[in-house]
């Protein structure tokens, strides 16, 4: 039976970090072995969204509201995909 540690050492298949990412904000990065970017972006994605639900006029849906942080949040899960791709080809596709 493989330890717990060992099952992440690879590269994870970039569709499953994909869907991780998607689901959970930040966790796609620390999929792919990258907790502090994760971390990043999460924070950016909570101030951003904070920020730019206090500058929303009233009238304003919540998209509009949230708008800063659901674009940290895009950028998070193609960020997450992309080297999670990388790694992966690399892995499998190299000579």
């Amino acid at each position: 039976m493989k330890q717990p540690s060992a099952l992440l050492q690879g590269p994870v298949h970039p569709y499953l970090v994909l869907l991780i990412a998607m689901m959970l904000p930040g966790v796609g990065q620390v999929v792919n072995h990258n907790p502090m970017r994760g971390l990043t972006m999460l924070f950016f994605m909570l101030v951003l969204g904070v920020v730019t639900y206090q500058m929303a006029a009233p009238g304003i849906s919540v998209i509009g509201q949230f708008a800063g942080g659901i674009f940290i949040y895009a950028l998070s899960v193609m960020d997450a995909y992309m080297w999670a791709r990388i790694r992966w080809e690399q892995a499998n596709f190299s000579q």
